[in-house]
């Protein structure tokens, strides 16, 4: 249905008078009279009787009128649910309790006055096909895979370093360490069994494996944190790695220790996508942000993969 023709209908049962109806829509009486009756052969009833006082709307108009009213107001709320400025500024975060959702965590209580749409996707194809569609206005991860350079349409920049952290059961041998150095780490076992090839943090733990000679097992179902943690605790021959950021709560008796990871420390490296030519206000705040969080990082005594996009 034209909402053209609607608007006309609401405007001159409103006025009482074509002429009246003209004026407010800044159209001529002859473009009024025309859509009220496109709108009459559409509906296949009569709406107005033409009297000496103008117009009167008759059973059928008065039946319609209210319904037709509140297809304005859903046409309104469609048009204000994307409009620039308006509308939530959707993110993607990965998952609930990495970095990135640390990150808007602190986003939104610096700007609780801008409304939030988060959502949690999978891959990097995924997530840049979402950024060019406008489904998602910016996504976080790791860029600048060898072989998947970012479209051009597609800007980046890295918002932050998490640094890695081992995680150990009570029983393992570096269970009582203070923090342990990457060398230290060869020869351990260290089961990662949420690595899934083809995503960016599997070529992340690929060359740190490269890199440092580790040995990473990414071996078996993946039945989630709680069952990883269980396994950790339960098993003095693996640990884990995990990020410094990364929330994650376990039972007291499982005896679980977060152990600094250094010599260089590796760091897993956040950045923020978003397309170049998104208008959305929001997003410039989230980006200024994200800048000022980011201030004074010091790349010193790190490792991160060749491939991370420092800017």
């Amino acid at each position: 249905m034209d909402l053209d023709t609607v608007r006309t209908f609401v405007a001159a049962a409103d006025a009482g008078q074509f002429q009246e109806a003209a004026a407010e829509l800044a159209v001529t009486q002859q473009a009024v009279s025309k859509r009220i009756a496109a709108l009459e052969r559409k509906l296949g009833v009569q709406l107005f009787t033409r009297t000496p006082r103008g117009a009167e709307l008759t059973i059928d108009g008065q039946a319609f009128l209210p319904h037709a009213r509140e297809l304005l107001r859903v046409a309104e709320r469609a048009v204000a649910s994307v409009r620039t400025g308006t509308r939530a500024l959707r993110v993607d975060i990965i998952a609930s309790r990495g970095a990135a959702s640390g990150l808007m965590r602190g986003f939104h209580r610096a700007h609780p006055e801008i409304e939030l749409d988060v959502v949690m996707l999978f891959d990097i194809e995924t997530a840049v096909a979402a950024i060019r569609s406008g489904t998602i206005d910016a996504s976080f991860r790791a860029v600048g895979v060898p072989g998947r350079p970012l479209p051009e349409d597609i800007e980046s920049v890295r918002v932050l370093d998490e640094p890695l952290q081992l995680l150990t059961g009570p029983a393992h041998a570096l269970a009582g360490a203070r923090s342990v150095t990457l060398a230290q780490l060869a020869g351990h076992r260290i089961w990662m069994p949420g690595i899934v090839p083809g995503t960016e943090w599997a070529a992340y733990y690929d060359d740190l494996v490269a890199a440092f000679g580790l040995t990473i097992e990414a071996t078996g179902p993946n039945f989630g944190s709680d069952a990883l943690l269980d396994t950790i605790a339960d098993t003095p021959a693996l640990a884990t790695f995990m990020g410094g950021h990364t929330r994650l709560v376990w039972p007291a008796d499982h005896g679980l220790r977060r152990i600094p990871v250094t010599g260089p420390m590796p760091v897993y490296p956040h950045s923020l996508l978003w397309h170049r030519d998104n208008p959305h206000p929001a997003l410039a705040t989230l980006r200024a942000h994200l800048a000022t969080t980011a201030a004074g990082r010091d790349t010193d005594g790190i490792w991160a993969p060749p491939w991370a996009s420092p800017h």
